[in-house]
């Protein structure tokens, strides 16, 4: 069944480019973002591993963990990885999960429980489904999950968005509106009533509808 919002992410154990891991004890009290590739020497994925070591410090920033899977094995991802720094600048700096047994793959979703056989006789186009991103919270519940297609290139910028929306919203009762940045302002939670929100705001707030109550950005 594939996961979704509310889930717990599945624990596992893997070995990664950075060691053997148990991801829970990994990520420890830490929010997490695990993105998943088809199979090594991709192009697209190339372009992706390369700019999310490009911008890790971001997620560093913002205390979020970092880590990719790839259908293939952690000695190919190490070839791989030479690949990248090369034609992107950048190498990976972040661990990658082997999964040539699809051990993680299975448990998250993104293939069938009946895959089998050998990683290295499969085709990208045999493991398409293997394009997840999943935004863990410190819960060790899935906040986010986006699965994209092999020809598009994911958008990390926007996964940070939407860390920054799920971290503050987190903090405080509120929901952030339509591409909303940071430092931006946000709606009211409708969980809210109006005689809880004048405690918390008794600055007032714009209210275009009575279901619509406008605020600046809690700091």
């Amino acid at each position: 069944m594939p996961l979704k919002i509310n889930d717990e992410a599945p624990d596992f154990e893997a070995e990664t480019t950075e060691g053997r891991i148990r991801f829970h004890d990994w990520m420890g009290g830490s929010w997490a973002v695990v993105f998943s590739h088809p199979k090594d020497f991709t192009p697209v994925c190339t372009t992706e591993l390369g700019y999310m070591a490009k911008i890790k410090s971001e997620f560093d920033r913002r205390d979020v963990k970092i880590i990719g899977l790839s259908v293939d094995s952690v000695h190919s991802h190490a070839k791989w990885a030479s690949d990248i720094a090369e034609t992107q600048g950048h190498a990976p700096n972040y661990p990658v999960i082997g999964d040539a047994d699809f051990a993680v793959s299975k448990l998250y979703g993104m293939l069938p429980a009946e895959t089998s056989g050998d990683a290295g006789a499969r085709t990208p186009a045999d493991n398409q489904t293997v394009r997840n991103v999943f935004v863990v919270g410190p819960d060790k519940k899935i906040k986010l999950v986006l699965v994209y297609p092999m020809t598009t290139g994911r958008n990390f910028d926007e996964v940070l968005r939407v860390i920054d929306s799920l971290q503050l919203t987190a903090r405080h009762k509120v929901a952030t509106p339509v591409n909303w940045r940071q430092g931006e302002d946000v709606i009211i939670a409708g969980s809210v009533s109006d005689e809880e929100a004048r405690k918390v705001y008794p600055q007032g707030w714009q209210a275009p509808r009575p279901y619509i109550r406008i605020v600046p950005q809690p700091s």
